[in-house]
């Protein structure tokens, strides 16, 4: 665990080794244990979890924590309730609860968020991002820690109105839907201020703009609805002089240069979205965060993970900002030998 390499990469000082990150392998119990030799399981108190998950990151080297703070907590008041699969060891994650509590997609298009939500304390916020960010160090000391906003206008939407109504409204009516999207960005914007305020060095900023496949809507959309409202939201962060790095789940490689535009410092990305491309690009001027697939390590042989370690590091080995990660998270269901394998050729090829 090296602070100061994750710190040197996220400002384009090109540390000797290549740092990395993992998401959820903390939680892959079965892999804790073989990493770590801690007896640990999904029914073990939360302090020999945290105790094990923190060895963990000590283990696999870890340099940098993907954190938000802002997520559904601030939408409880009205949303949709999409149930979950089960993902977390022992399926503890599993929900059918579903419920919406939108039935036309007029309803949808004439939703004012600050009707409902109302005006924040941007104060008792700014104070509640430092306590997130000083939780966080005392997990990671020893890592580049953040806090952040999950919900940043395509997610908060989804948090809303759930897929069925949200894509039943912007078919619907496009551009009336998009108004309904700058509200929902001068609402959200309160958070965004706060946490400009806030004293913390960097900040994540995660929105899921696309699916697997790309755009959800026409291009045209984001770039009258969407990255305007980023300018906006990003200008109390980047005035504060934080690092900010951003996050989509799916295939944005189309929109790389509209976020790049907007001021963002990095991007952590899925393999659907092109890492090459980032490399060639803004592999000088920018961090970047990925993009092992994360279905060679759930499935893949031994040379097939060596291989997907091996693309990555061709691509982003030469660029001072790269961090090491598998795309979309290490499961509770990856294998155990592969997730050890992986992290094996990580080590062998780390050094710079």
């Amino acid at each position: 665990m090296s602070h100061s390499d994750g710190w040197a990469a996220l400002n384009l000082e090109m540390p000797p080794r290549v740092p990395r990150t993992e998401y959820s392998a903390h939680g892959h119990w079965d892999l804790v244990r073989a990493a770590t030799g801690i007896e640990v399981g999904v029914e073990s108190p939360k302090e020999v979890q945290r105790r094990a998950g923190q060895a963990f990151l000590r283990a696999w080297n870890y340099d940098f924590w993907w954190s938000t703070l802002i997520a559904g907590q601030v939408l409880k008041k009205m949303h949709t309730d999409m149930g979950h699969a089960a993902y977390a060891a022992g399926g503890v994650d599993r929900s059918d609860h579903i419920v919406c509590p939108f039935k036309e997609p007029e309803e949808v298009l004439a939703f004012d968020p600050w009707q409902v939500y109302g005006p924040v304390d941007k104060a008792e916020w700014t104070r509640k991002f430092e306590e997130h960010y000083r939780a966080n160090c005392d997990f990671g000391p020893d890592l580049v820690n953040m806090t952040g906003i999950y919900t940043t206008c395509v997610s908060g939407l989804i948090d809303i109105f759930g897929w069925e109504m949200l894509l039943t409204a912007a078919g619907t009516d496009p551009d009336g839907f998009g108004a309904v999207a700058d509200r929902y960005a001068s609402w959200i914007m309160q958070f965004f201020e706060a946490l400009g305020a806030a004293d913390v060095p960097a900040v994540m900023i995660h929105d899921d703009i696309v699916w697997t496949s790309g755009a959800i809507f026409p291009p045209e959309w984001y770039r009258r609805y969407v990255f305007p409202n980023y300018k906006k939201y990003f200008r109390p962060i980047l005035d504060s002089g934080k690092r900010l790095v951003y996050t989509s789940d799916g295939n944005y490689t189309e929109f790389i240069d509209d976020i790049a535009g907007c001021g963002v410092h990095g991007f952590v990305m899925e393999p659907t979205t092109d890492m090459k491309y980032v490399a060639e690009k803004y592999g000088r001027t920018h961090a970047f965060i990925g993009n092992a697939d994360t279905r060679i390590l759930l499935s893949g042989t031994k040379p097939e993970i060596r291989a997907e370690v091996e693309r990555c590091m061709a691509i982003g080995k030469s660029c001072p900002g790269f961090f090491m990660a598998v795309g979309n998270h290490i499961p509770a269901n990856t294998p155990v030998d592969n997730a050890l394998y992986y992290n094996q050729v990580y080590e062998e090829l780390s050094r710079r």
